[in-house]
């Protein structure tokens, strides 16, 4: 008797962030196959004819019209500027209504901002183009595909959320030469019209996601009538409420505001190196000495790795806390841009740089989904990660732009020593989020 009085003591002077071990996502089943094959390739392609069409086009807008770098990858900026102030609206519309209205937003958008580049003559046409991408890339990109399934899933969501990035990760490997192949064969405007044919694709993908919401039933809830019998399986995309749900990290009002200040740095710092890199990644390789050709395919190798990273966390990580897996893909930006350096001298060290870059940044794509659903409530996922991801877009809005000026006054070699700053900077951040609400031991 006192023996179990002496555990029952125990577990509840236990810390709360510390009381339950990190489960990994629950059954696949919560979340239809077909949900995870539609957003993967929708991921693909949005990311392809959105996100990395500067950095295959950038150079030829500025030949064809003859405009400075600074207005070219300034349209870019802008369109990473409007994700910022669309960031909360977004994930608040995909809380309440769903990602399946939202993306499928997002792909007409997609499609009409391409169109509106392509036929493009004017700063003032070209900046509109890229307001309208800004607003499909915040409806179509990782960011609202997390939200969707954080919404059908719940806290089951992880699994899915690593699984649609393996796709998602290849769009550069995939798109950065489709686009060099079609620019070759029908110049820039007619391999972005390209573009606007297959961003609708995505449009019937988007349109059949599942639009249930996790604890819920398409036939009944509070207000409508009795449950379903215990004995009847859950609408594709629902699970029932009886499901137990793991407690959050960050319990108290201050854990939350400690969580969601380093999460907020880390992505934040994240997505600038990422913005700066999907811009500046193949510049930054023939200014170091490789050929244009050779560039291209080069960087390309940065959706390989960070598919492969992708991959090993949907076949190996299913015990590794989103945390840990943080602090294990961050020493990888570093050491990435620090084998760069080397780049124009061994061919080694520069296929090394967008692979180890590519490795890490793979990962912490995936934390960017998963650490949210374990430090913070899931029911609120789109709205509050969208808040915190509004300084994200807003910085790296900036980032096309600042490391075009750091390579005109520092050289190739000196962005990728401010690189390799920012990326120890980061591991920093996620070592003391691992430390902060670092699990304890199993309990039972």
């Amino acid at each position: 008797m006192d023996r179990h009085r002496a555990d029952a003591t125990r577990d509840r002077t236990r810390p709360a962030h510390r009381a339950r071990a990190w489960k990994p996502g629950g059954p696949a089943a919560l979340i239809p196959r077909r949900t995870v094959h539609f957003l993967g390739t929708s991921q693909l392609v949005c990311w392809g004819v959105t996100h990395y069409l500067i950095g295959v086009f950038g150079s030829h807008i500025e030949d064809d019209l003859g405009w400075e770098s600074a207005q070219v990858y300034g349209g870019y900026s802008a369109a990473l500027l409007v994700m910022g102030f669309a960031s909360p609206v977004v994930g608040r519309l995909i809380d309440r209504h769903g990602g399946s209205k939202i993306m499928s937003i997002g792909s007409v958008l997609a499609a009409a901002g391409c169109t509106g580049l392509a036929v493009s003559t004017s700063l003032a046409t070209y900046y509109a183009a890229w307001v309208c991408l800004g607003v499909a890339m915040r409806c179509t990109l990782y960011d609202a595909a997390f939200a969707t399934l954080a919404r059908i899933g719940g806290p089951t969501a992880r699994r899915a959320m690593s699984q649609i990035t393996l796709l998602g990760g290849l769009a550069s490997t995939a798109f950065w030469p489709i686009g060099h192949g079609l620019t070759g064969l029908v110049g820039w405007r007619g391999a972005v019209l390209c573009y606007t044919a297959i961003a609708l694709v995505t449009l019937p993908l988007h349109l059949a996601l599942p639009r249930g919401r996790y604890g819920e039933t398409s036939d009944a809830s509070p207000h409508k009538g009795p449950a379903p019998s215990p004995a009847e399986p859950p609408e594709p995309g629902t699970t029932p409420p009886s499901a137990a749900v793991p407690e959050p990290l960050a319990r108290t009002g201050r854990e939350r505001l400690i969580a969601g200040s380093l999460y907020a740095v880390m992505m934040t710092s994240v997505a600038f190196l990422g913005a700066s890199m999907s811009a500046h990644m193949i510049s930054i390789l023939t200014g170091l000495g490789l050929a244009a050709t050779a560039a291209v395919w080069v960087a390309a190798l940065r959706g390989v790795a960070q598919s492969v990273a992708r991959l090993a966390d949907v076949l190996f990580g299913r015990r590794i806390h989103p945390l840990t897996l943080a602090l294990i893909a961050t020493p990888l930006l570093p050491l990435g841009f620090v084998a760069g350096l080397g780049a124009g001298e061994l061919l080694i060290l520069a296929i090394a740089f967008p692979m180890l870059y590519g490795a890490g940044n793979g990962l912490l794509t995936i934390t960017r989904g998963t650490l949210p659903l374990a430090l913070f409530d899931h029911h609120t996922y789109g709205a509050f990660v969208g808040r915190l991801l509004l300084p994200g877009f807003m910085l790296s809005a900036s980032a096309p732009i600042v490391f075009a000026f750091v390579i005109d006054n520092l050289g190739e070699r000196g962005a990728l020593l401010v690189a390799a700053f920012l990326g120890t900077f980061i591991l920093a951040a996620a070592a003391a989020l691992r430390i902060r609400f670092q699990q304890g031991p199993p309990t039972t």
